[in-house]
């Protein structure tokens, strides 16, 4: 590596500097220094101060060339470098030079991100939000025995005794670890991404502070195993108009994620809403789930553009008339004017062949809505 590291530097004068910094971290990194030792020597490197700034403690160090903390406050950057632990971005790395940033500090950057993460990792806490899957597997597992899922726990940083919430989350854009930050701000909180869906485990979920975008579900239960099972079940059954759901909200329409697919599929009223609305599941988040344009869904092989949009309308129309209960609340909700909503809903409960304007009527239609998520899933 030495003969490689001369024969390059006698082409490039820029590949000498860089191996030169990437050495000189390595050998940090080798003598197992802490921040500030990392702080101190990035500023003498770099003839500035350099500064660490991490996340989830709030700490920040600024030390000058000088090898003493930086007085007063932060300057402008000259270049700035987030630090990634576990695929979580914990915190960043900067120089404050007073000039424009030199030829080598990206690279100088780069290797103190590198190191800063390394001795996070190694003396912590490293206060991470994503955590290893097979942990979390482990904490929400069926047939995980309680000694292993309590001593999963204790390794995510969970105490014995507080019961730990459970939620399955579905977020198409906001990274998964923001999203736990976000309903549990302050509190410990661990994420992970499980046969595609979202599990978050913490010690407490504040349901109104989910971000747009994002559906969710919330077990009840004491028992994590038993509290992701419901928790799942209250994903499969959010809307666009209900993102967020408890499962001890869902009352008597937990009991259909009990009933076997096949005799959900064989019910006439959910068969009808197949053919009229197309394959099962929610067409906007299929489409955000799978990266395309509403028009390209993948589980309506045989749709047009056109019969894509016209499903999305059946659902929103019958949607929100099923949580309003009447025409002109869900004219309301879908900013049309009521009559052309008492049509788009004569229209759909002749090709269900179910009268929506009685009770009964609007039951069965719940019913088959609720089945019909549950088979997209």
């Amino acid at each position: 590596m030495e003969a490689l590291a001369v024969r390059l530097s006698g082409l490039d004068p820029y590949v000498d500097g860089a191996l030169r910094i990437v050495a000189f971290y390595d050998t940090l990194m080798r003598r197992r220094v802490d921040l500030p030792a990392l702080a101190r020597a990035s500023a003498g490197l770099a003839e500035c101060v350099a500064g660490v700034g991490l996340r989830g403690t709030g700490r920040t160090i600024r030390v000058g060339p000088d090898g003493r903390d930086a007085p007063g406050a932060a300057g402008p950057s000259s270049g700035t470098v987030a630090v990634v632990l576990d695929e979580e971005e914990i915190g960043t790395v900067w120089l404050e030079r007073a000039g424009p940033a030199g030829p080598l500090d990206e690279v100088l950057l780069d290797r103190l991100a590198l190191a800063v993460a390394g001795a996070v990792e190694r003396y912590g806490p490293a206060r991470t939000t994503m955590a290893d899957p097979a942990l979390v597997e482990l904490v929400i597992g069926a047939e995980t025995d309680e000694a292993a899922r309590a001593r999963a726990l204790r390794l995510l940083g969970f105490a014995a005794g507080p019961v730990v919430r459970v939620a399955a989350v579905r977020s198409p854009r906001l990274p998964l670890d923001q999203v736990g930050g976000a309903v549990c701000p302050g509190g410990t909180v661990k994420a992970a991404r499980i046969g595609g869906v979202g599990v978050l485990l913490a010690s407490a979920v504040d349901r109104d502070r989910f971000p747009a975008g994002v559906r969710a579900g919330l077990g009840a239960a004491d028992r994590p195993d038993l509290a992701w099972r419901e928790a799942r079940t209250a994903l499969r059954l959010t809307t666009a108009r209900e993102p967020v759901l408890e499962h001890a909200e869902l009352g008597a329409l937990a009991l259909l994620a009990e009933v076997p697919r096949e005799v959900l599929r064989g019910n006439p009223d959910v068969a009808a809403l197949v053919r009229l609305a197309g394959a099962p599941g929610d067409p906007e988040e299929e489409a955000r789930r799978n990266g395309e344009s509403r028009e390209a869904q993948t589980p309506r092989e045989a749709q047009t553009p056109r019969e894509a949009r016209e499903a999305l309308d059946t659902l929103n129309t019958l949607e929100a008339y099923c949580a309003a209960g009447s025409l002109r609340r869900a004219a309301d909700a879908l900013h049309l004017h009521h009559s052309s909503v008492a049509r788009r809903v004569d229209l759909i409960g002749r090709a269900l062949s179910v009268d929506l304007t009685t009770p009964t009527g609007l039951t069965r239609a719940r019913m088959a809505l609720a089945a019909w998520r549950l088979l997209g899933d």
